[in-house]
């Protein structure tokens, strides 16, 4: 019995049986009323009886007055009050509501449970995915600081000797540098954590195509940022470890540090979801996938660099804060984190010289490779040590970054969008304390904002 029909039920049965109750006025009323609509409405003047009331009274047949119906109509108005009493108490209780869902459900598999004959596929069976459509290939996505992004491929910059000037990487509107530089594969997808501690995501090849000095496209046209949001720090998500498990490591430019498990981020919502929990101005300048096992190092604007193991930074959900990596003077800040495997160890591939190394780059263009080595493990929260030598010549340190045997270049691009390309075998390996060596020239108006090392590609090489 529907919900509508337990309402109406107790009330025709009350009415039945009040007249049963009083049945010689009822039917006296009923034989001296001239027309059925007359004798409603002197049911109802009369006995008090509604409209539903009366009409089933005159609608109710003779057999309904022998002793044993009465009962009947009797036992049916009990037997609906009960059953409305049971409904209303479930609805009161919501664990009332799921225990009942549990239980019929188990009873539907019981009865009519079997292994499943058909495979969920997404799309239509031989339907061709848009990324059959695409090659995985190498790429390199281009982010500028007034949010136009573009998607370049990975020779579109030929490679240069050290202390070059570069190209023009993009035209740009004045005062919009570019902010960052990815090397990616198109078929990986990029994780965009703006400056209000959200996260959205794209695939790499639904990021447009464009020339090396077209200006991009403007992000809002690709994810549904908010009118105050800027895209402060991207991180690649290969195709590959969209099921891995793990942790995504967040470094703050203010010197926190956090990790939540990689699994928080598998569906990421078209207006995006809260990735970091940011106060104070701070914002995102680094993440990466870790495995729980690996050194974290943050490297600052004037030159400090600590390192220490992930184990000291306790895993946390998506709206948290963190904890301090590092301790920064009021005029400092981090400028780049990385976090890389505590003991790397080396590929089954012997064709480069297997090696893990810090690349530090500054505002004016000087570089320099260094081992990790140098680099003492060191508890959280501390000052740590000087990661180059800074002096006017150099100016501060603009990014920092891990390479290893598996990359190739490093691309470069400046304030004013000059961007160079140049083999990372060029650039020589020194000590911890020194300046390290001309890599770009540019006018003293110009300076480095950002950099990124690209990947051999293997598969390319075999053929």
């Amino acid at each position: 019995m529907n919900c509508a029909a337990c309402a109406i039920a107790p009330t025709i049965l009350e009415g039945l049986l009040k007249a049963l109750d009083i049945l010689d006025e009822v039917i006296a009323t009923i034989r001296s009323s001239a027309d059925t609509e007359t004798a409603k409405n002197s049911l109802m003047e009369k006995y008090g009886f509604t409209e539903v009331q009366a009409v089933a009274i005159l609608d109710m047949q003779l057999r309904k007055l022998a002793a044993l119906e009465r009962q009947k109509l009797q036992d049916e108005y009990t037997q609906i009050k009960a059953r409305i009493e049971e409904i209303e108490d479930i609805l009161m209780h919501p664990q009332k509501i799921l225990d009942i869902i549990r239980q019929e459900t188990k009873e539907l598999a019981d009865t009519y449970g079997d292994d499943r004959k058909t495979v969920l596929v997404k799309g239509k069976v031989g339907e061709i995915n848009e990324e059959d459509l695409v090659p995985d290939e190498s790429t390199i996505v281009v982010y500028t600081e007034g949010g136009y992004i573009k998607r370049l491929s990975a020779d579109t910059y030929r490679t240069q000797r050290r202390g070059g000037k570069g190209v023009m990487g993009m035209k740009t509107k004045e005062e919009d540098p570019i902010k960052e530089i990815i090397s990616a594969r198109t078929h990986d997808t990029l994780l965009m954590f703006t400056n209000t501690g959200r996260v959205y995501s794209s695939r790499v090849f639904d990021i447009p195509e464009g020339s090396r000095q077209s200006k991009g496209t403007a992000l809002v046209n690709v994810i549904n940022l908010d009118s105050d949001e800027t895209i402060q720090n991207m991180l690649i998500l290969p195709k590959d470890a969209k099921d891995q498990t793990g942790f995504v490591l967040f470094a703050t430019r203010g010197g926190k540090v956090k990790k939540t498990p990689l699994s928080e981020y598998e569906n990421i919502r078209s207006t995006g979801i809260i990735a970091i929990t940011l106060k104070d101005d701070d914002e995102v300048v680094y993440t990466r996938f870790t495995d729980g096992d690996c050194h974290v190092m943050l490297v600052t604007h004037e030159g400090k660099c600590i390192r220490f193991h992930e184990d000291e930074v306790k895993e946390s959900s998506r709206d948290t804060q963190g904890v301090m990596g590092i301790k920064l003077k009021k005029s400092d800040f981090v400028v780049g984190g990385q976090a890389f495997p505590a003991n790397p160890t080396p590929p089954e591939d012997k064709r480069r010289r297997f090696f893990f190394q810090l690349m530090v780059i500054t505002e004016r263009g000087m570089g320099k490779r260094t081992e990790l080595d140098e680099y003492p493990v060191q508890k959280r929260g501390g000052q740590g040590v000087k990661v180059s030598s800074i002096s006017s010549k150099t100016g501060k340190v603009a990014a920092a970054l891990i390479v290893t045997h598996e990359h190739e270049d490093i691309i470069m691009s400046t304030h004013e969008a000059q961007v160079i390309k140049l083999p990372l075998k060029n650039i020589p390996v020194l000590k911890r304390p020194t300046q390290g060596v001309i890599l770009m020239r540019m006018p003293k108006s110009d300076s480095i904002v950002t950099a990124t090392a690209t990947k051999h590609d293997l598969d390319e090489e075999e053929e």
